[in-house]
């Protein structure tokens, strides 16, 4: 599914017209095929805090897993006291990265981060610079006083990322790849609530077309979009103050064409 021209001209007429000074790109694992920086400098750092859940903890959480320090099926009980406060009795780490409410209602990525903290011993921006961010060469992402800001190619190179994540093959292959490991991209986009409404992945929402999305809970923050089965990825940041048209983009993007 490779953006045709007509469906990049239909995406950049959606954006102008609701929103002219919006960021927004679409692309796939070979790069971006249109898009438009909103006036802003190449490289501008953008208010991207509204995606912090899936740049900085999703990967990070990602990790521990791999790595075998975190099981997302074992009450956080079992990882001590200061793990499981303020959560009920038998809550594991599936249930907070499935938990609707946006794509995560925010005390449950407050709890998912104490978590992840707990178990490695450092801070979450330390621990998605070294463990996510630098090594997929984001270097331009960090925590401004508390908030996320990254530039454009960054945010460009975690969804290409996504599509193809080269993971080292063979023996000389390290036990958990740098970044983010295709086993755990692959767990993470699809259905992990079962027969339960609404369906989501982990800390990632179906939409349509066979996409995934993460975004923040109100109207006018940033989404990203993904599809493994379409090779295609999709970013747009608003304006701030101004709804976004999640819904419009989406389908501007992946619908499939006449052509296809």
């Amino acid at each position: 599914m490779t953006p045709l021209c007509d469906q990049a001209t239909a995406v950049r007429a959606l954006v102008e017209s609701a929103d002219p000074g919006a960021v927004w790109a679409v692309g796939g694992p070979e790069g971006p095929r249109a898009g438009s920086d909103g006036g802003h400098p190449a490289d501008a750092a953008l208010d991207v805090d509204g995606l912090s859940g899936v740049l900085a903890l999703w990967p990070v959480i990602g990790s521990l897993v791999d790595e075998g320090a975190l099981r997302l099926h074992t009450p956080l009980a079992a990882y001590g006291d200061t793990a499981a406060e303020g959560v009920p009795a038998g809550t594991t780490a599936h249930h907070l990265l499935t938990h609707p409410g946006g794509t995560a209602a925010p005390t449950h990525l407050t709890h998912l981060t104490r978590l992840a903290e707990q178990l490695s011993g450092s801070p979450l921006a330390d621990l998605a610079a070294t463990r996510v961010w630098h090594p997929l060469g984001m270097t331009g992402t960090r925590f401004v006083d508390g908030a996320l800001r990254a530039p454009l190619a960054d945010l460009l190179r975690f969804l290409r990322h996504l599509l193809d994540p080269g993971d080292p093959a063979g023996p000389a292959a390290p036990a958990v790849p740098a970044g983010i490991s295709r086993a755990w991209t692959a767990e993470s986009l699809r259905i992990r609530t079962g027969e339960l409404t609404p369906a989501r992945g982990l800390l990632w929402d179906p939409a349509p077309h066979g996409v995934w999305t993460h975004h923040a809970p109100q109207d006018a923050g940033p989404a990203l979009w993904v599809s493994p089965r379409h090779h295609r990825w999709a970013v747009l940041l608003p304006t701030a103050g101004r709804a976004a048209p999640r819904h419009a983009f989406c389908e501007a993007t992946f619908a499939p064409t006449a052509a296809e």
